[in-house]
């Protein structure tokens, strides 16, 4: 039995294919890519085209007006379109002029061909981050995308990745080593983190407040699982020591502060007063000011 034809085998293939198959035509926006990209392959063939060796002060002085020339415009133009490739060529032929003005004028200010060229000008491409004819924005886990949703992702944006088909946030808190300082936790946010202060009655801690401690500073300690201060003035060892002498609880300390009436001495609170006064025993009076201490 003799093979079937080439034409055969090609009808036979049609046949296979859905009707939409078989018809599809390449987007406005896929035709525009090839177009960029071809010309963007036109530049890298003709950089510092037909030069080489010899005077290199005449070839860099040559090669600055070359490099932005019409005649490597011209040259890089004539190479994009195949001649049995109508599309690309109807393309080229609607929009030379257009190519020529990024070239000659814009190409220093935007750089990028494809996003002033297919995007920004002729709107048939949407931005990296958007999708669809409206370009919809992408989740902000994408940094493409062809829908709505984590799933629809052709790229991650930094700080996240894909896994189980779907781009989900990397959890930087968890790293090894840890990314904030000693006196810091690390908070996770999608795409990112923070480090953040610890409570000031901490020495390292977990997370926020003082109930996250790892240990306690010094003059606080642990009750009901936070750090609170310790009251050093209720203690049954008194720390003020010298007679007559108030003692005045601060956050994570104390102080010891004769009162009011009173005056330091080596190691009492001897009372001031008018010649021949009774001196009596000192009784607290209202703490003093950050100022007096």
């Amino acid at each position: 039995m003799r093979p079937p034809a080439p034409a055969v085998l090609g009808l036979l293939l049609l046949t296979l294919l859905s009707p939409g198959e078989a018809t599809k035509k390449p987007t406005p926006c896929k035709r525009c890519r090839e177009l960029v990209d071809k010309f963007n392959q036109g530049m890298v063939d003709t950089a510092k085209k037909n030069f080489g060796g010899g005077n290199t002060a005449w070839e860099e002085k040559t090669l600055s007006k070359y490099e932005f020339s019409e005649v490597r415009l011209l040259e890089i133009m004539e190479g994009l379109c195949g001649t049995s490739d109508f599309e690309c060529n109807q393309l080229l032929e609607e929009h030379e002029g257009l190519l020529e003005t990024w070239w000659l004028w814009l190409k220093k200010k935007y750089p990028d061909l494809f996003e002033w060229f297919c995007v920004k000008t002729l709107k048939v491409c949407c931005a990296p981050g958007t999708y669809g004819p409206d370009c919809l924005a992408c989740d902000e886990s994408c940094k493409t995308c062809t829908g709505p949703t984590n799933r629809d992702c052709g790229q991650c944006e930094v700080g996240w990745v894909w896994e189980d088909d779907a781009c989900v946030d990397v959890d930087e808190c968890t790293a090894e080593p840890a990314p904030c300082e000693e006196q810091q936790y690390c908070e996770n946010l999608n795409g990112s983190f923070v480090c953040q202060e610890c409570d000031s009655t901490c020495v390292g801690c977990t997370g926020k407040g003082p109930g996250q401690c790892k240990e306690c500073l010094p003059g606080y300690s642990k009750e009901s699982g936070q750090c609170a201060d310790i009251d050093e003035c209720s203690l049954a060892e008194k720390p003020c020591l010298r007679r007559n002498e108030n003692c005045y609880n601060t956050p994570g300390s104390f102080v010891c502060v004769c009162p009011e009436g009173f005056e330091e001495a080596e190691d009492i609170c001897v009372q001031t007063g008018p010649a021949g006064a009774e001196v009596t025993e000192a009784s607290p009076t209202q703490p003093p000011s950050h100022e007096d201490l």
